[in-house]
């Protein structure tokens, strides 16, 4: 069921750098990200704007996206330019884990879980745009997204799933039993199953979601809910767009990655458990802070991201309906 609540906003803090596209938090409610200049930040205190304080952790000399903490108190990083990344937060030494699969540059890692037995998942949006051009691979629709696995020690990753459109955030399901991938091009999360009678196969897992869904998280070790984040509402004409013969789509986005762009003026969630259920929809028309590609859950409140903000939103944290 759908049950649609409004977003009530608390503040915004600015943190002093542009697109902190992916926000997560720690077990002591501070919250790290990214921006556009390469700096991973973390921010604490976001409950009182009085105490709230900036720190640069680490540079990773390219554009950060999808985070991932680890046990051991490390960083996985998935930039856009370099790859995928391990900063250690204590000196903020910085890693490359891998930077191409079968002899292809990774240009253009998404999103990043890491499992108990030590493997890592991750996406890749697109091999045809880049990151400056992610409109014309949504309006192009390629279906050019993969999920990979890096084995524990391995250097090279393997193909899980092709043909994703925009493969975007990923978070763990159920006892790790399988992983939730958002396609953001297709407005729907697709499950791949890594145990059982179905391990190696996907299948839809929630679809015709009511926007474009980006960043998706979860807290470390909790049984729900799955947090998604709705970067843009649904836009009927660019479904329609969608079922047009593949040089209509090329030449529109050829034309996309030219204009102004500017994000809706919507802020939107959802929340949804590990059967598909959305538990929870907050959204906010008319809002100023635009294109929500993250949320998380840190000291009693919700944490929005943006690629085009210069800061994160700070939100009521509505209670799970149960």
């Amino acid at each position: 069921m759908d049950r649609r609540t409004p977003l009530v906003p608390r503040r915004y803090v600015a943190i002093g750098g542009r697109g902190p596209e992916d926000v997560v938090a720690d077990a002591r409610g501070r919250v790290l990200t990214g921006v556009e200049d390469g700096r991973i930040l973390r921010l604490d205190g976001l409950a009182d704007p009085a105490r709230t304080r900036v720190e640069v952790l680490a540079e990773t000399g390219g554009r950060p996206l999808g985070l991932e903490l680890l046990p051991d108190g490390g960083l996985l990083v998935c930039d856009a330019r370099r790859g995928l990344l391990r900063i250690a937060l204590d000196d903020g030494t910085v890693r490359i884990l891998t930077d191409s699969v079968a002899g292809e540059p990774l240009r253009f890692c998404s999103n990043v879980v890491a499992l108990s037995d030590g493997t890592v998942y991750f996406t890749v949006s697109s091999r045809r745009h880049p990151l400056e051009q992610w409109i014309g691979d949504v309006v192009e629709h390629t279906g050019t997204g993969r999920l990979l696995r890096l084995a524990p020690g391995a250097d090279s990753p393997d193909v899980l799933l092709e043909g994703l459109q925009f493969a975007n955030g990923l978070v763990p399901g159920k006892e790790e039993s399988f992983l939730i991938v958002a396609e953001t091009g297709a407005r729907r999360l697709t499950r791949y199953w890594l145990a059982g009678p179905r391990a190696g196969l996907s299948e839809p897992f929630v679809e015709d979601l009511p926007g474009m869904p980006d960043n998706l998280w979860r807290a470390a070790g909790a049984d729900g809910p799955i947090w998604v984040a709705l970067a843009a509402p649904r836009v009927p004409a660019l479904d329609l767009l969608h079922r047009a013969a593949p040089a209509v789509r090329r030449a529109a986005a050829r034309l996309a990655v030219r204009a102004p762009y500017r994000p809706a003026a919507m802020a939107g969630a959802l929340a949804v458990d590990d059967d598909g259920r959305i538990r929870r929809h907050v959204r906010r028309r008319g809002s100023d802070f635009r294109m929500v590609t993250s949320v998380c859950a840190a000291d009693g409140q919700l944490v929005l991201g943006s690629l085009w903000e210069r800061g994160v939103a700070v939100c009521e944290l509505p209670a799970d309906p149960g």
